[in-house]
């Protein structure tokens, strides 16, 4: 097989593709994994360290604020220097990082070695789908972004049970120590297989770079802070520093030709329209997953082991229509697979709103179906229109926004729930009042977000899947 070319015109040819797709998937699953096992792992490791609980959660802490804060110069790197070379370079460094992590004696080495890991993180996750846009044909891209969906999805559903099981055979540090091995195979396929897309050479924007950081680093800091207690005037003067450094940064990139952010790409209506979308469906999705366990074993009397089993459906639905999607968005527009999607799940979610004290696990189960459902028919389309309506030069810039738009949502829905039972405290005899509430507030999110994504069926020849919109 020869090396890969520094050009991928069209996509790869098979073998090459499966090879390059493997490796991909590989990086990814490993990125995601890495986020969702260290919360079960959190009680062991603070009992080991010799540390508080509340101590505890700066390891998982330090992760996501490393890969919130970096994830944006990440993909304005892949555009600068080539893709290939920021996601070999992220694995390489995320692979190193899990060697730390496994090593780490202390608390605060644990967290600098997270803190390494979430920058490796980034540079995966900032890149990922604009590689997958150098791997497919421009009529399968969504087939393999709806691969990459399933993977994060099975990632996420799955974490849970891997972590437990590692934990049930063998120490902490073999949660991150297992990356070694696995990772040190992703880095020679990808070396040999995936495509090598020349980047634009221009300079890297050190200060854009520093002020993304800044901006989103204070904005998740702040929403967290709010889901956290903190007190009201701090996590206010947090989030309004993120918004006047947020706005410098747009009027700062407004007048660069090759911004870092790409607020460019917003001046394109299907782009802006997808991206807002996206922004609504993942706080949507960030108040059910933060808000259903507290419900589930609060306000319906279920134990932590059958909550667990009761939200596995949603992910497993997104995962199982995934790859299904892939082939649907290249034959219907995206506005109306999303539309229904997240009509879909709006049904889904108030009728959790609405589900009776006394109803039963599969009852509940099938009202959390139609939200995962509802989730799997919007994800896989969306992502392809975001990626696709943007030039393909630009394909860092939109992976970007796009992954920075999913945690921004996620950690937004998070602090909603949080606000909701700061205003609406959980009662003895009443303990599904306020978890109502996030429900509603979510379905109106979800409502909102169908109706965002409608307003693209005005342009049929944008939404449809483009045959050559590079």
């Amino acid at each position: 097989m020869t090396p890969p070319q520094d050009t991928a015109p069209d996509g790869l040819p098979y073998p090459q593709r499966l090879w390059a797709t493997f490796s991909v998937t590989i990086a990814i699953l490993m990125a995601v994994l890495d986020a969702a096992i260290a919360n079960i792992a959190l009680p062991t490791i603070a009992r080991d360290l010799h540390v508080s609980a509340s101590d505890s959660i700066w390891v998982v802490n330090a992760y996501q604020l490393s890969v919130v804060m970096s994830i944006l110069p990440a993909s304005s790197l892949g555009d600068i220097f080539g893709h290939r070379r920021v996601f070999k370079t992220g694995l390489a460094i995320f692979t190193l990082a899990s060697i730390a992590c496994a090593l780490s004696p202390t608390l605060l080495t644990l967290t600098i070695a997270r803190v390494i890991q979430g920058f490796g993180a980034a540079g995966i996750m900032g890149v990922n789908i604009a590689m997958i846009r150098f791997i497919y044909p421009r009529k399968e891209i969504a087939r393999g972004l709806g691969f990459s969906a399933f993977v994060v999805a099975l990632s996420s559903a799955g974490g849970p049970a891997v972590a437990s099981g590692v934990l049930s055979v063998a120490s902490w540090p073999w949660l991150f120590a297992i990356n070694l091995p696995v990772g040190f195979v992703a880095l020679f396929v990808l070396g040999r297989f995936l495509p090598a897309p020349k980047g634009s050479g221009n300079p890297f924007d050190w200060t854009s770079a520093t002020l993304s950081s800044a901006t989103f680093g204070l904005l998740v800091i702040g929403l967290e802070g709010i889901a956290h207690g903190q007190a009201a005037w701090q996590a206010s003067l947090e989030l309004l520093a993120a918004v006047i450094l947020g706005t410098v940064l747009i009027r700062r990139e407004m007048k660069r030709p090759a911004p870092l952010l790409a607020v460019d790409l917003f001046r394109i209506p299907v782009f802006s329209l997808s991206v807002l979308t996206s922004l609504c469906c993942f706080t949507a999705q960030g108040l059910g997953m933060v808000v259903l366990p507290f419900y589930f074993e609060g306000a319906l009397g279920r134990s932590q082991v059958e909550t667990g089993f009761l939200i596995t459906p949603w992910a497993l639905m997104v995962g199982l229509l995934s790859p299904v999607m892939g082939r649907l968005s290249e034959r219907y527009p995206a506005g109306i697979l999303c539309t229904v999607g997240m009509a879909v799940m709006s049904v889904g979610m108030i009728s959790l709103a609405l589900v009776p004290a006394d109803a039963g696990n599969l009852d509940i189960a099938l009202r959390v179906t139609l939200c995962g459902l509802g989730f799997g028919l919007y994800q896989t389309p969306n992502n392809r229109l975001v990626q696709t309506s943007a030039p393909r030069e630009r394909a860092g810039g939109a992976n970007g926004i796009g992954s920075s738009t999913r945690v921004l949502g996620q950690t937004t829905g998070a602090a909603l729930v949080a606000l909701v039972f700061g205003l609406l405290p959980p009662v003895a005899g009443e303990p599904g009042h306020s978890g109502s509430v996030a429900l509603f507030i979510g379905t109106g999110i979800s409502v909102f977000a169908a109706v965002v994504s409608s307003l693209r069926l005005a342009d049929f020849s944008r939404s449809r899947p483009p045959a050559a919109a590079d």
